[in-house]
Order: structure tokens, then C-alpha cells, then sequence
């Protein structure tokens, strides 16, 4: 097993995980502290350090609302250490490796934590990545900057710092990148097979890290979770880029909201109480997202994938069955009218015929459908058509899950499975959900092994074939409470109409 490994910047030493075979190192820094004069700046080098570090303990997680307080279900799951270290010197990685010596160059995943860009850290113990080391991947969790640290912009940043004027929380994903690129190898990772994968904001992290024009050649594969999320029915999406401008005037009420003069005197402020400061700012104002600033972000990361500018690498994405519906129209007949005229223009009139078709009635809802499904397999069909020659497979995870508040698949919950780490849940799962989390942790696997999830089940029988999603064979995976169920039989014309108002969309 590899317990020691000379990094770029120094030695590190790892422990050994539950599993001795595996060895996690936790905590080490891939750049520099980003602050003082480092806030809000893209990241920079770490220096060397002397010796051996021990690498034993996640770092800090990024400054952010304290987690664990409160009730709701993502405090139930796993935000449940109000205690946890927390310090806007975060820039650290883990890594979990099964190699015996460095020369085996086993695949590599990068993954990047969700949270909308504002919550959330690689400490979540959902994440653990030894399932996967013990599959033959070395797994790296990137910490990152989040909300106001990660995504802050102000005239003054663009005017010194043009060349990263903003988007800082994505440039430390980038950097974490190209430190496995530059490392991996001693952990006995292939530098040539990196995966990037996320979900929610990591998700959505993973689009605009492919199409970042200075991306190509950095990872060879994608997955990307609930992170495609955009609504058919033409209401405002999350995850598209705010413009600069925009983002700029932003930040400029926030230093007023501070009640500083410039960014000198915000530079010196205490970190802590900035994000409480941003947690009121919040109340009333928008929070901070990625912003296209023309340099790392370019354009809306969907639209740019569905013309084909963006890194060109075999792709997994899906979503649960019950996150993100989105549903019209609530009132009167005329008032639905109106709202599909409003969305669907001259195809209003099909829209409405579907409604009836489906029999809601009139002064209801109608449509009731997933965004980031429709989003997903629109944009594959639209990828393969401009020129995309890699392939691209489509899941929805659609088991029950258990528990006295009766969950549904919310958003998030599929974690648990790909990562295969169940037992650290308190949910009452049983036998049926732990042979589902051990299917999904191979197809995830295997795709980042090779770019095609199938593959052999613990068992060594063949697990259901998994076809990509394409024009020709409209194919997915469904992962039920019995198992992977793989389903071709195509889609609806109310599917296929909602599919192509997405289309229409990313194509404006």
C-alpha cells in the first residue's frame, strides 16, 4: 500500500481507511491560503513545506452558515456537525487511493461537491471515497470557495485582475484539476484518464469546467448529477451565468452593505463577519453565482455544449425522479392560454391540446414533469448533432427510500448509492438498497474507468446492459428499489414536445 508520497510541494503521509488496503490522505493544500491580499483573487501556488505532512484529517471547510443547525432534511442527512472546522483557508484536497505503488496509473475521479455554490464541503460523509479506491479509482474530493468568497465581483477586481476578474470558487476547481494532472501519478493515478463528475452546483461546476475555453486536454470523461437544470416551460433556470455587469453592481452594493470604501479596507475584514454580513445581505439582495466574465465563463455552459463548443469527452448525467418538477398552469382557461402563449408562442396550441390529452382540468395544474430530465437528453441529442463524436448515457434514479419523513427521491439523495456509503445513513435501508448502491458505485466505476458503464456485477454475472442515449436508441437506466432496470421504448410526444421547447431554448 502507498502511505507516503512526495507531492510537487512536499512529502504527505496518509492513514490507512477502514479498509487497510486503502489509504486516504486528507487535507492537502493545492494552493495557497486565499487571504489577506489573496481574497478574492484566483488561486495561487502553495509553498513547499519540510518534511512529512502528516495528511490525516480533512482541512477546514469553506466559510459558510454553520452546518447541522436546524431540522430540515439536508441537517438530517449529513450537514449534522455544527462543530466542524471552518476557515477561509480551505484550499486543501483528499485523496483515496487502493494503488500498491505509484507506476499502476489506476483511473482517476475528481469530484466537486454541490450546495448552489453557497453551502457544502468534501467532509460530508457521503463522500467518502473508499467504495470507489476499492473499485481501482483514485478519488479526489476538491475543496473550493463558495458564496461571497468564491463568486464576489466588483468594477475595482476587474480593473486590477483582469485576467481573472472573478468566478475565483471555479478557478480553485481548476486548480485542483491540474494538480492531479501535475501528482496524481505518485498516488497511482493515470494523469491521461480523469473523470471531473459532481452534483447540484458540482454538477453544474463540472458544465463550466468543460466549457472553459482553457480546459481541453485536462480530464477525459464527465458525469454530471442533477446538475442540468433548466425548466421547458421558459421560467428563469438555475445555473445560468450572470452577466458581469450585473454581478459587478452586486458586489458594489455589498461593499456598501459592508460599509467599507473599497476593496483594500474589504480585504482586511474579518471573514467570519463577512459571510454573516452576506447571510443578511442575502435576505434581500441576489446571492453571488458564476459570472460571465469572458475569460473562465463564456456563455450559459448548456448552450454552449449544445452547439458543441466545449471539451469533447464521453458524458454520464441524470437526475432523481422527484427533484425539480416543474408544472403549468395554475388558473382559469384563459389565464393558461395566455401563460402558453407567453412560453410556447405558435406552438401554444399544441402545448394546450396536450393538456387536455392528459385530462387535468382546467383550473389546475398541468404538466407536471422533470426539467433536468428533458434538459438532459435534449442536450445529448443536440450535442450528437453538432458533431459531438463521444458517448453520452442517461439515468433517473426512481428507488423508494425510507424514513419517517417519507423523502420521496429529493435531490441529493442518490448519493448515498454512487458512492455506496448507505451504512453511514441513519434511513432504515435494507438488503435490496444495498445491492442497488453496489450496481450504481460499478456503472459509475466502470464509466470512469473506461467511458461505458457496463461491466460485471460482485457476483461476476453480467449487470443490465446500459445503451448511450441517442436519437436512434432513446435509452435509459432506471435505478428502482429492485435493481437497474434498463428501458428503450422511446419517448412520448408530450416528452418529446417539452424536449424540443428546451431545445429551442439553448439554441436562441
Amino acid at each position: 500500500m502507498i502511505r507516503t508520497v512526495r507531492t510537487k510541494n512536499g512529502w504527505v503521509r496518509g492513514i490507512e481507511a477502514a479498509d487497510p488496503r486503502i489509504t486516504a490522505f486528507k487535507g492537502i493544500p493545492f494552493a495557497a491560503p486565499p487571504v489577506g491580499k489573496n481574497r478574492w483573487r484566483a488561486p495561487v501556488p502553495c509553498r513547499d513545506w519540510e518534511g512529512v505532512r502528516d495528511a490525516f484529517r480533512f482541512a477546514p471547510i469553506a466559510v459558510q452558515d454553520t452546518p447541522g443547525l436546524g431540522d430540515d432534511i439536508y441537517c438530517r442527512e449529513w450537514h449534522v456537525d455544527p462543530g466542524i472546522a471552518m476557515d477561509e483557508d480551505c484550499l486543501y484536497l483528499n485523496v483515496w487511493t487502493g494503488a500498491k505503488d505509484a507506476g499502476e496509473k489506476q483511473p482517476v475521479l475528481v469530484w466537486f461537491y454541490g450546495g448552489a455554490l453557497q453551502w457544502g464541503y468534501p467532509a460530508e460523509m457521503e463522500f467518502d471515497g473508499e467504495r470507489l479506491a476499492r473499485r481501482g479509482i483514485v478519488v479526489v474530493t476538491v475543496n473550493y470557495r463558495i458564496n461571497v468568497f468564491g463568486f464576489f465581483a466588483h468594477p475595482q477586481i476587474t480593473k486590477e485582475q483582469p485576467d481573472a476578474p472573478a468566478n475565483f470558487g471555479s478557478l480553485d476547481q481548476q486548480a485542483g484539476i491540474r494538480w492531479v494532472v501535475e501528482n496524481i501519478a505518485a498516488f497511482g493515478g493515470d494523469p491521461q484518464n480523469i473523470t471531473i463528475a459532481g452534483q447540484s452546483a458540482g454538477g453544474g461546476s463540472v458544465l463550466s469546467q468543460m466549457t472553459c475555453p482553457a480546459n481541453g486536454g485536462l480530464f477525459q470523461k464527465a458525469v454530471v448529477m442533477s446538475g442540468m437544470i433548466r425548466s421547458p416551460y421558459g421560467e428563469r433556470s438555475v445555473g445560468l451565468p450572470v452577466p458581469m455587469e450585473e454581478a459587478e453592481e452586486n458586489g458594489q452594493r455589498f461593499l456598501e452593505f459592508l460599509g467599507v470604501s473599497g476593496l483594500e479596507e474589504a480585504r482586511k475584514l474579518d471573514a467570519f463577519f463577512i459571510r454573516d454580513r452576506y447571510a443578511e445581505y442575502a435576505k434581500e439582495h441576489p446571492r453571488m453565482f458564476v459570472a460571465q466574465d469572458g475569460i473562465f465563463c463564456v456563455g450559459d455552459p448548456l448552450a454552449l455544449l449544445a452547439k458543441g463548443k466545449h471539451v469533447d469527452v464521453p458524458m454520464m448525467a441524470g437526475n432523481t425522479a422527484d427533484e425539480f418538477l416543474n408544472s403549468i398552469c395554475a388558473g382559469s382557461q384563459k389565464e393558461r392560454r395566455r401563460k402558453a402563449e407567453e412560453i410556447f408562442g405558435e406552438d401554444a396550441e399544441r402545448f394546450l391540446q396536450f393538456a387536455e390529452i392528459a385530462g387535468a382540468p382546467m383550473d389546475g395544474s398541468v404538466g407536471t414533469v422533470s426539467g433536468i430530465e428533458c434538459t438532459v437528453k435534449s442536450l445529448f441529442l443536440q450535442k450528437k448533432k453538432a458533431g459531438s463524436k463521444q458517448d453520452a448515457y442517461y439515468y433517473r434514479f426512481d428507488a423508494d427510500i425510507p424514513g419517517f419523513d417519507a423523502p420521496g427521491t429529493f435531490h441529493s439523495v442518490d448519493l448515498w448509492f454512487f458512492f455506496e456509503t448507505l451504512a453511514k445513513c441513519w434511513r432504515p435501508f435494507v438488503g435490496r438498497h444495498y445491492d442497488l448502491a453496489r450496481q450504481m458505485c460499478n456503472y459509475w466505476a466502470n464509466f470512469i474507468k473506461t467511458g461505458d458503464p457496463n461491466g460485471k456485477d460482485a457476483d461476476g454475472s453480467e449487470m443490465p446492459k446500459w445503451l448511450p442515449y441517442t436519437e436512434g436508441t432513446p435509452c435509459e437506466m432506471v435505478f428502482t428499489g429492485q435493481g437497474a432496470r434498463p428501458c428503450c421504448k422511446g419517448e412520448s410526444e408530450w416528452k418529446r414536445f417539452l424536449m424540443d421547447a428546451v431545445q429551442k431554448q439553448l439554441q436562441q
